[in-house]
């Protein structure tokens, strides 16, 4: 097998990995309500259950990027994916709702591991800066299809077959990639002298988990309620005292510098806006179509297919972008196609008087054309500099920013309470961060070892 080969398959393997990991976050979306008859559930229940699984996903994120570094990559892939699958074949045989909540639960902290290591498996398969920034531009995109794939397949699975069977598929994907992963993947070496920072990481874990749960709760509760005051204030204490605790620990989990560079910053809020977009996007108009257009779960899935040929092309056309001008500029190029298309879903995409073709379709067309450009180019931006032994922690970063850019900000847009007036501010989010980035490139053309974390 050529050189060349071996880090095709290997790329195809933790793709696909990738893409499962975001796929079980939005499978539950379309879903939701069927999941929700079938248990008789409330509307807190339902919350709790979409949330389930991005809470410990985003909580543990930290942790599984330092247990990446310290024991190796592909260890720490192994002993992720061994929790994902075992929790994912648990899911659809649920009898209750108790059930359901800690196998999702499970799936998150899974995946929690798997998200850095594979990141940091992947920098063994393309040791060299110029071929790991080529793969690093193809990776930015998985998150947004595996999104895709999450709210289209779920939606013909339940139509066609049951919600169950939805749960059924990342068990599959995990199941083969543990069977694959000996074969395909290289051997990464473990950071000698890392230690785990333990208080860092129960500091971080609760505190996000804390703080993403009285986020998520807003949907239900008033943001005066003590069911919403009580964890935010608990997780932005504790998040406090970790910011602290790193600044003075000897190996941090999370070193201050690393979130000091401007390039670094503005590519994590990039990736959290445009993953935000994208959440939002399919939460709205997966309700929307179904409540006030009064559509299947089958023509729902199937409304989000040209998102995901749209999706599909931006995402190969990325890299070359990229090579050609820069990962800033396709970023900020990115954002701005994207805050494009929300504006014009929240001018049209809500009236359920208006044609589809004409009222959603230009803007379920462009969104997903500026994301994946934007997660590319930020995907990039964000491993700029950083060692190989530092891979783990800059794959948690990045796939912290993925998950809580949804839970932070679509809690804080829907405070607006119109779905319109929140998709367009979510636009203007997107502008100004296209600003910022095209900013930077006139202000720093070369950050490579600016970005370098020791």
């Amino acid at each position: 097998m050529t050189t060349g080969t071996r880090r095709r398959r290997a790329f195809a393997l933790l793709g696909s990995v990738q893409i499962t990991l975001i796929f079980t976050l939005a499978a539950i979306a379309v879903p939701l309500p069927e999941i929700g008859r079938a248990f008789s559930l409330e509307r807190a229940d339902l919350i709790l259950l979409s949330a389930a699984y991005g809470l410990t996903f985003a909580g543990l994120l930290l942790f599984g990027g330092r247990i990446a570094d310290r024991y190796g990559g592909r260890r720490a892939l192994g002993a992720g994916l061994t929790l994902f699958a075992a929790a994912s074949a648990a899911a659809p045989f649920a009898p209750g709702i108790g059930t359901l909540l800690a196998a999702r639960f499970a799936q998150g902290a899974g995946a929690a591991l798997i998200a850095p290591a594979a990141m940091a498996v992947l920098r063994a398969v393309f040791p060299s800066p110029a071929t790991y920034g080529r793969a690093m531009a193809s990776w930015g995109g998985l998150s947004v299809l595996g999104a895709t794939a999450g709210n289209v397949l779920s939606g013909v699975i339940a139509e066609l077959l049951s919600w169950r069977w939805s749960f059924a598929v990342p068990f599959a994907v995990a199941a083969a990639a543990l069977a694959l992963a000996p074969r395909l993947l290289p051997d990464t070496a473990p950071t000698p002298g890392r230690t785990l920072d333990l208080p860092g990481a129960l500091l971080a874990t609760a505190g996000i988990t804390l703080a993403s749960y009285g986020l998520v709760v807003t949907d239900a509760l008033p943001w005066s309620s003590a069911g919403v005051l009580v964890p935010l204030l608990l997780g932005a204490a504790l998040l406090t005292a970790f910011w602290y605790a790193e600044r003075r620990a000897g190996d941090p989990l999370l070193p201050p510098r690393f979130l000091a560079d401007r390039q670094r910053a503005l590519a994590l809020a990039a990736i959290a806006l445009s993953a935000c977009a994208t959440a939002m996007t399919f939460v709205t108009f997966s309700l929307h179509l179904q409540q006030d257009r009064d559509w299947s779960p089958l023509r729902t899935s199937a409304a989000f297919l040209p998102f995901a040929v749209a999706l599909l092309a931006s995402g190969r056309s990325a890299g070359g972008l990229i090579a050609r001008f820069g990962p800033r500029k396709v970023t900020a190029a990115g954002l701005a196609t994207a805050a494009a298309g929300l504006v014009l879903l929240a001018l049209t995409g809500l009236d359920p008087h208006t044609p589809y073709a004409s009222g959603l379709l230009p803007g379920l067309m462009l969104l997903p054309t500026g994301t994946a450009a934007s997660f590319a180019g930020a995907a990039v931006l964000t491993t700029d500099g950083v060692p190989p032994g530092r891979t783990g922690l800059a794959g948690g970063v990045l796939n912290t920013a993925m998950e809580l850019g949804p839970t932070v900000v679509f809690a804080i847009v829907l405070t607006f309470g119109s779905d319109s007036f929140s998709l367009a501010a979510t636009g203007a989010a997107l502008a100004a961060a296209a600003a910022l980035n095209l900013r930077v490139q006139r202000s720093r053309p070369s950050s490579t070892a600016q970005g370098a974390i020791r």
